[in-house]
Protein backbone atom coordinates (compact mmCIF):
# COMPACT_ATOMS: atom_id res chain seq x y z
CA UNK A 1 0.00 0.00 0.00
CA UNK A 2 1.02 3.71 -1.01
CA UNK A 3 1.18 6.45 1.61
CA UNK A 4 1.18 8.48 -1.76
CA UNK A 5 -1.93 7.00 -3.82
CA UNK A 6 -5.34 6.14 -3.23
CA UNK A 7 -7.07 3.70 -5.59
CA UNK A 8 -10.53 2.38 -5.86
CA UNK A 9 -12.81 0.56 -8.47
CA UNK A 10 -16.05 0.23 -9.26
CA UNK A 11 -18.56 -1.62 -11.65
CA UNK A 12 -21.08 0.67 -12.22
CA UNK A 13 -24.23 -1.36 -13.93
CA UNK A 14 -24.97 1.98 -16.45
CA UNK A 15 -24.07 2.77 -20.08
CA UNK A 16 -20.54 4.31 -20.61
CA UNK A 17 -22.32 7.22 -22.13
CA UNK A 18 -24.49 7.41 -18.92
CA UNK A 19 -21.25 7.41 -17.12
CA UNK A 20 -19.42 10.15 -18.39
CA UNK A 21 -22.41 12.16 -18.38
CA UNK A 22 -22.37 11.99 -14.45
CA UNK A 23 -18.28 12.64 -14.33
CA UNK A 24 -18.28 15.28 -16.79
CA UNK A 25 -21.02 17.38 -16.55
CA UNK A 26 -20.29 20.02 -13.62
CA UNK A 27 -23.72 20.20 -12.77
CA UNK A 28 -24.77 16.68 -12.58
CA UNK A 29 -21.46 15.66 -10.57
CA UNK A 30 -21.84 17.96 -8.09
CA UNK A 31 -25.43 16.84 -7.60
CA UNK A 32 -24.13 12.95 -6.52
CA UNK A 33 -20.88 14.31 -5.49
CA UNK A 34 -21.74 17.09 -2.85
CA UNK A 35 -20.51 20.54 -4.70
CA UNK A 36 -22.05 23.00 -6.74
CA UNK A 37 -20.02 24.87 -9.54
CA UNK A 38 -19.88 28.12 -11.26
CA UNK A 39 -19.75 26.35 -14.91
CA UNK A 40 -18.82 23.77 -16.92
CA UNK A 41 -15.91 21.68 -16.73
CA UNK A 42 -13.30 22.57 -19.19
CA UNK A 43 -10.05 21.26 -19.58
CA UNK A 44 -7.20 24.02 -18.04
CA UNK A 45 -10.11 25.62 -16.28
CA UNK A 46 -10.10 26.56 -12.63
CA UNK A 47 -13.36 25.45 -11.15
CA UNK A 48 -14.84 27.44 -7.99
CA UNK A 49 -17.54 26.09 -5.78
CA UNK A 50 -19.04 24.99 -2.82
CA UNK A 51 -19.43 22.18 -0.57
CA UNK A 52 -23.28 21.10 -0.84
CA UNK A 53 -24.83 17.99 0.18
CA UNK A 54 -24.98 15.03 -2.45
CA UNK A 55 -28.43 14.08 -3.57
CA UNK A 56 -28.14 10.92 -3.56
CA UNK A 57 -27.90 9.67 -0.44
CA UNK A 58 -29.45 11.21 3.15
CA UNK A 59 -26.72 9.72 5.49
CA UNK A 60 -23.78 11.10 3.24
CA UNK A 61 -25.44 14.56 2.77
CA UNK A 62 -26.01 15.13 6.91
CA UNK A 63 -22.49 14.29 7.46
CA UNK A 64 -21.33 16.94 4.38
CA UNK A 65 -23.81 19.28 6.04
CA UNK A 66 -20.83 20.79 8.75
CA UNK A 67 -19.21 21.83 5.10
CA UNK A 68 -21.76 23.32 3.88
CA UNK A 69 -20.84 26.69 1.77
CA UNK A 70 -16.97 26.01 2.03
CA UNK A 71 -15.14 26.81 -0.92
CA UNK A 72 -14.13 24.19 -2.84
CA UNK A 73 -11.70 24.60 -5.94
CA UNK A 74 -10.30 22.31 -8.51
CA UNK A 75 -8.29 22.45 -11.87
CA UNK A 76 -9.62 20.78 -14.59
CA UNK A 77 -6.84 18.64 -16.33
CA UNK A 78 -8.05 16.04 -19.19
CA UNK A 79 -11.39 15.13 -20.38
CA UNK A 80 -11.07 12.59 -23.04
CA UNK A 81 -14.59 11.85 -23.62
CA UNK A 82 -15.88 8.20 -22.36
CA UNK A 83 -12.53 7.11 -21.35
CA UNK A 84 -10.94 9.50 -18.74
CA UNK A 85 -11.54 12.32 -16.44
CA UNK A 86 -8.71 14.10 -14.25
CA UNK A 87 -8.38 17.43 -11.92
CA UNK A 88 -6.11 18.71 -9.39
CA UNK A 89 -7.58 19.87 -5.84
CA UNK A 90 -6.30 20.56 -2.46
CA UNK A 91 -7.10 17.03 -0.58
CA UNK A 92 -9.19 17.66 2.64
CA UNK A 93 -9.23 21.50 2.38
CA UNK A 94 -12.00 22.06 4.25
CA UNK A 95 -10.68 24.19 7.59
CA UNK A 96 -12.40 27.53 7.74
CA UNK A 97 -9.52 30.33 7.57
CA UNK A 98 -6.90 28.14 6.39
CA UNK A 99 -5.38 29.20 3.11
CA UNK A 100 -4.49 25.84 1.12
CA UNK A 101 -2.79 28.16 -2.11
CA UNK A 102 0.54 27.86 -1.64
CA UNK A 103 0.23 23.98 -1.08
CA UNK A 104 0.65 21.39 -3.69
CA UNK A 105 -2.69 19.74 -4.71
CA UNK A 106 -3.19 16.00 -5.68
CA UNK A 107 -4.56 14.83 -8.95
CA UNK A 108 -7.16 12.77 -9.25
CA UNK A 109 -8.10 10.73 -12.22
CA UNK A 110 -11.59 9.01 -13.31
CA UNK A 111 -10.46 6.22 -15.55
CA UNK A 112 -13.40 4.44 -17.71
CA UNK A 113 -13.38 1.05 -18.71
CA UNK A 114 -16.39 -0.59 -21.06
CA UNK A 115 -17.74 -3.78 -19.59
CA UNK A 116 -20.11 -6.07 -20.81
CA UNK A 117 -22.43 -5.68 -17.60
CA UNK A 118 -21.27 -1.85 -17.69
CA UNK A 119 -18.50 0.27 -16.68
CA UNK A 120 -15.59 -0.51 -14.70
CA UNK A 121 -14.65 2.67 -12.66
CA UNK A 122 -11.04 3.45 -11.17
CA UNK A 123 -10.46 6.10 -8.78
CA UNK A 124 -7.06 7.33 -8.41
CA UNK A 125 -5.79 10.29 -6.58
CA UNK A 126 -1.58 10.61 -6.22
CA UNK A 127 0.62 13.36 -4.91
CA UNK A 128 0.27 12.92 -1.16
CA UNK A 129 3.85 12.78 -0.29
CA UNK A 130 3.69 16.16 -1.47
CA UNK A 131 1.41 17.55 1.05
CA UNK A 132 2.74 18.95 3.94
CA UNK A 133 3.67 16.90 6.39
CA UNK A 134 1.44 18.01 9.41
CA UNK A 135 -1.61 17.48 7.13
CA UNK A 136 -0.35 14.74 4.99
CA UNK A 137 -1.79 11.49 7.51
CA UNK A 138 -5.49 13.08 8.15
CA UNK A 139 -5.41 14.18 3.70
CA UNK A 140 -4.91 10.58 2.86
CA UNK A 141 -7.44 9.01 5.78
CA UNK A 142 -10.10 11.53 4.77
CA UNK A 143 -9.72 10.65 1.09
CA UNK A 144 -9.23 6.92 1.33
CA UNK A 145 -12.24 6.46 3.39
CA UNK A 146 -14.32 9.55 1.36
CA UNK A 147 -13.36 7.69 -2.11
CA UNK A 148 -15.02 4.90 -1.01
CA UNK A 149 -18.08 6.83 -0.14
CA UNK A 150 -17.77 8.82 -3.34
CA UNK A 151 -17.92 5.40 -5.50
CA UNK A 152 -20.86 4.11 -3.14
CA UNK A 153 -22.64 7.05 -4.37
CA UNK A 154 -22.06 6.75 -7.82
CA UNK A 155 -23.22 2.94 -7.53
CA UNK A 156 -26.51 4.39 -5.75
CA UNK A 157 -26.86 7.35 -7.89
CA UNK A 158 -27.20 5.28 -10.89
CA UNK A 159 -30.08 2.85 -9.24
CA UNK A 160 -31.89 5.94 -9.07
CA UNK A 161 -30.84 7.65 -12.36
CA UNK A 162 -30.32 4.85 -14.71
Amino acid sequence: MSSDRIEKKVLLHAPLKRVWSALAGSTEFGSWFGMKFEGPFVPGALMRGVIVPTKVNAEVAKAQQKYEGTPVEITVEKMEPERLFSFRWHPYAVEQGVDYSKEPTTLIVFVLEERKDGVMLTVTESGFDQIPLTRRVKAFTANEEGWGMVLKLLEEYFVHKP
